[in-house]
């Protein structure tokens, strides 16, 4: 297995599509990808005060809170109440999409893909599992509160990757796993698990 680990410290914050709010990345594909060229895109957003959401084209969103009390989304005219942090809700991102902070301001963490391009699965664990990386998938590791140790991942590459004794994430920390052999992920917090598989294949 191999670890790629990306520090939440100096993380970038730049401006929503709309102008609406402000945005940290974590990762995306291709990396370095523009925000009309991704074919997925993990970040966290600061939300203060309520108002449009950014549209994309044929892309597929998946909203976490991870702080605040919550929000009240209307998505192409259908309700979302998302009032419970830790709780992925999934929904269109090429529809007019109206958030409504339900008690000040929130964080959410953010999985935007193309599902003509990508396939992608959202989850928020917590305690010691198994870390399974399906063939020609990435997995997106990012602790949401708390700590979360991956152990024993062996060596990898980046800053803070393992070396056979554990490597492990503060707060919105993130790990990109690949490789077929899984690790064992242990989360004091609540940590997500994003899988991306790419649905083009090769010849």
């Amino acid at each position: 297995m191999t670890v790629r680990i990306l520090r939440a410290a100096g993380r970038a914050a730049a401006p929503w599509k709309n102008g609406g709010g402000v945005t940290r990345e974590i990762a995306a594909g291709p990396e370095d990808a523009g925000m009309d060229a991704f074919a997925w895109r993990v970040s966290l957003a600061d939300v203060g005060a309520d108002g449009p959401f950014s549209v994309f084209p044929e892309v597929t969103r998946v909203l976490t809170v991870v702080e605040g009390a919550g929000m009240e989304l209307t998505a192409g005219g259908v309700p979302l109440r998302a009032d419970e942090r830790f709780v992925p809700h999934r929904f269109a991102g090429d529809v007019a999409t109206h958030g409504r902070l339900l008690e000040g301001p929130v964080v959410n963490f953010n999985v935007m893909y193309r599902e003509a391009l990508t396939d992608a699965l959202v989850s928020v664990v917590r305690g010691r599992l198994t870390v399974a990386v399906p063939p020609e998938a990435t997995v997106l590791v990012v602790a949401l509160d708390g700590t979360a140790v991956l152990e024993d991942t062996g060596t990898g590459t980046g800053t803070g990757t393992g070396t056979g004794t554990g490597v492990a994430l503060g707060p919105y920390d993130a790990a990109v796993v690949t490789g077929e052999s899984p690790g064992v992920l242990r989360a004091d917090g609540h940590t997500a698990l994003v899988t991306l598989r790419s649905r083009q294949r090769s010849a």
